[in-house]
């Protein structure tokens, strides 16, 4: 009963040693990690490297068609409005023209091409607005198209970025390319130099390593497994001969003795650690030479666990999370934000070409003739100066 309450006494004892040493050998590895990540840090973070939270610069905005017509298609809806209300105070009465002979007359002009532009200007309006209104499903007019497929449009979004612009083929492709794995090496191994000739650096290395040999020495149940093992050992590698005969006949007589001297040693073990932890400085020594030596092994390495990493990737899982988490505002303005300028050319285009629907309906032959004759010769210039750019260009 005395050994079992002893050893239910030393268990405790034990569980709070084990604790000391986890909880000391934890502050003196966050010491020595702030140490080398400080010192090396130095080679392996640059500040002309990419990935510092620096931008990309926007590209310059560029002056195309739809900016030049944008501010004129704007005034149409609302010139579009006057005509339509002067229409009914006066719309040509009794007014013709002749062209070519054939007289036309010009009555409820305004009327046909205000109306016909306005039609077009509004369901052009409608079918843009009703892409994102109204973002809540409503007893009568439903839902937006947008909102109401927001599931389908986030699984189509991230189904078109993951296959098209960035994917696991993709990012290893651009690891490989640009030499950033050998670049590292490079710098990992000028690190590892640095770092092991700090001498601060080396000392808390040692301070470590000391304070972890004495607390694991120290622990009584380590004491014991040392002492088992060495009186094994000691045994199986005594041989026959008159030593072994010699050491058997000692233990037969004084075993008390001999275990006590190994305990007695094994006890004295956390105070002679000092020159086995100087032993270190030769290993670290060599260090920065071997991971010299072994660069390539080290580059496989380094691009092994990196293409790992990417393995572990689900880029069509992230985008679509992400793109989910989105309520209906946040994706109509992340639409918008790309195609904002191109639904309103839209949108105002509708009105022009109602108004050319409406010159159709008040006079059909000579409209379509005219239209006819304008858009051939629009096309044909625009065919002749980009045909006269085209070898300009690809010079």
């Amino acid at each position: 009963m005395a050994d079992f309450d002893a050893g239910s006494d030393a268990r405790p004892q034990e569980a709070e040693a084990s604790d000391g040493v986890a909880d000391s050998a934890e502050a003196s590895w966050s010491r020595l990690q702030r140490k080398v990540i400080r010192r090396a840090g130095r080679h392996l973070l640059r500040p002309g490297d990419r990935g510092d939270g620096t931008a990309i610069d926007p590209p310059s905005r560029q002056v195309d068609g739809y900016a030049r017509w944008l501010p004129v298609l704007r005034i149409l809806p609302w010139a579009l409005g006057a005509l339509f209300a002067v229409s009914f105070v006066w719309d040509f009465p009794g007014v013709t023209v002749t062209v070519v002979g054939y007289t036309v007359p010009l009555e409820n002009l305004l009327r046909f091409t205000a109306v016909s532009g306005l039609v077009g200007f509004g369901t052009n309006w409608l079918a843009i607005t009703m892409l994102f209104q109204p973002r809540e499903p409503r007893p009568l007019v439903g839902q937006g198209l947008v909102p109401a497929q927001r599931e389908r449009v986030a699984y189509r979004l991230a189904q078109a970025v993951s296959d098209e612009l960035i994917n696991k083929r993709i990012i290893k492709e651009k690891i490989r390319e640009s030499g950033l794995v050998t670049q590292y090496r490079d710098r990992l191994v000028a690190a590892a130099g640095n770092v092991m000739t700090d001498e601060a650096v080396r000392s808390e290395i040692k301070a470590l390593l000391r304070k972890i040999l004495r607390d694991i020495l120290s622990t009584p149940s380590v004491q014991e497994r040392i002492v088992a093992l060495t009186a094994q050992q000691v045994e199986a590698h005594a041989g026959d001969g008159l030593s072994g005969l010699a050491l058997r006949a000692y233990r037969f007589f004084g075993e008390e003795d001999f275990h006590a001297r190994l305990h007695e040693t094994v006890r004295r073990l956390p105070t002679s650690i000092d020159p086995l932890v100087e032993e270190v400085d030769p290993l670290l020594d060599r260090l920065p030479t071997e991971l010299e030596r072994r660069s390539e092994e080290v580059e496989e390495l380094l691009t092994g666990i990196i293409l790992r990493l990417v393995d572990t990737l689900d880029v069509e899982t992230m985008i679509y999370d992400n793109v989910r988490a989105y309520d209906e505002r946040q994706l109509e303005m992340l639409l918008r934000r790309t195609t904002n300028k191109q639904l309103n050319y839209i949108k105002y285009l509708g009105a022009a070409l109602g108004i050319v629907g409406g010159f159709i309906i008040w006079a059909p032959a000579v409209a379509l003739v005219a239209f006819t004759t304008l858009g051939l010769a629009v096309y044909a210039v625009d065919e002749i100066l980009y045909r006269s750019r085209s070898p300009a260009t690809s010079s």
